[in-house]
């Protein structure tokens, strides 16, 4: 009788394609959802239908207990069982237990954070995890990443999970079974494995000190003792162009910020519009970026009457004529970031929030000297 089955598991070469793959599949229910990659994925969690870990919280709640812990035993040895008067300070001065309490408090949340990541989230050790028997693991650890759908009771329909993840990209799939051990766990492989273990460490001990004593110029951890460093800001004769201080890697992107998506003022036009609302504060701060950047050319009002001298000889726009009223805010947001004619880019001095909050008072400025009638009363 063959044995049950412990997961489907597929293999694929691209990241989106796992991503995708676990969207689709995880509203169907065939089973639970486990993705297995040499390299994170960013979205997978999600895709999975992961819940953020409780952790932080665990961590939390240990380092409070830890806290409250060593007050407590603190204040009950300094006002209780041994009370000694320091300095004219009452017995229980809290503000002399703090150094201790931070300690208890590190202690407490370090230990519980490595303990129950290691035995409680990842119910570890397990060394018999029936993936690690696939034949699909070799590829897992080195450049493939794989989805299972793993089983959650008798009724698991292996075909139908199949299917799915064929349907879904998978390079290829594979059936895991539940593994046959030799034999199960006994008293007398404990005790081996503990003996194992314990010569393991005796010869490896003995090793090292033989090894000591037969080079003692080379002491261990040498190399903590001398550590040369690369101050970023003095040249290197490391790299090429000397310098220490290494540039971003071209293409290279913030967190949550893309470049802009579009080449010239009238394509951001049609593409983008205003996120920010119109409130005071992003008034106000509208008008600080313009007066900052913005006033010096294109005059105060925006009527394009420069604050600079006849030998500047540039012609600023008028910000106030019927063309630019009627020039979407994506626009305006355009030639902020691309420039236009002898106005250079402010992308690099304005971040996004500052360019829009720019626009937005630019508008107030043609509301305020094209009023309407509404706008007296």
């Amino acid at each position: 009788m063959p044995n049950p089955t412990f997961a489907v598991l597929g293999l694929f070469s691209d990241a989106q394609k796992i991503v995708d793959a676990a969207d689709k599949i995880r509203p169907r229910k065939l089973g639970r959802l486990e993705a297995y990659t040499p390299y994170p994925v960013h979205g997978l969690d999600r895709a999975l239908g992961l819940a953020p870990s409780s952790l932080g919280k665990l961590v939390l709640g240990m380092g409070l207990l830890g806290a409250f812990l060593a007050l407590v035993f603190e204040g009950w040895v300094s006002a209780v069982d041994y009370p000694l008067v320091t300095g004219g300070k009452a017995l229980f001065s809290w503000q002399a237990f703090v150094p201790v309490m931070f300690e208890v408090t590190v202690l407490f949340a370090t230990f519980t954070a490595g303990l129950a990541m290691l035995f409680a989230f990842n119910k570890l050790p397990f060394f018999g995890h029936p993936v690690l028997h696939s034949r699909a693991i070799e590829d897992i650890t080195r450049d493939k990443l794989a989805l299972s759908i793993e089983s959650t009771g008798d009724d698991f329909d292996t075909e139908a999970a199949k299917q799915a993840l064929l349907v879904e990209g998978a390079e290829s799939v594979e059936i895991v079974p539940v593994p046959t051990w030799d034999r199960p766990l006994s008293l007398v492989g404990l005790l081996r494995t503990g003996a194992a273990i314990a010569a393991a460490c005796v010869v490896s001990g003995l090793g090292i000190y033989a090894a000591i004593k037969v080079v003692p110029i080379v002491p261990p951890m040498l190399k903590m003792h001398d550590q040369p460093k690369l101050n970023a800001f003095r040249s290197s004769s490391f790299f090429a162009d000397s310098r220490g201080m290494r540039p971003a890697v071209a293409g290279t992107v913030a967190r949550g910020h893309l470049p802009p998506a579009f080449t010239a003022p009238e394509e951001a036009g049609a593409l983008l519009s205003n996120p920010l609302p119109l409130t005071q504060h992003t008034a106000e701060r509208g008008r600080k970026v313009y007066n900052d950047h913005c006033a010096i050319c294109h005059g105060p009002v925006g009527d394009g009457v420069a604050q600079l001298s006849h030998a500047y000889g540039a012609k600023p726009k008028n910000l106030l004529s019927n063309e630019m009223r009627g020039r979407p805010d994506g626009y305006i947001y355009g030639v902020l970031v691309r420039g236009k004619n002898a106005m250079p880019s402010y992308a690099p001095d304005l971040d996004e929030n500052d360019r829009w909050a720019a626009v937005h008072y630019v508008r107030i400025l043609q509301r305020s000297q094209n009023a309407k009638d509404e706008d007296l009363r």
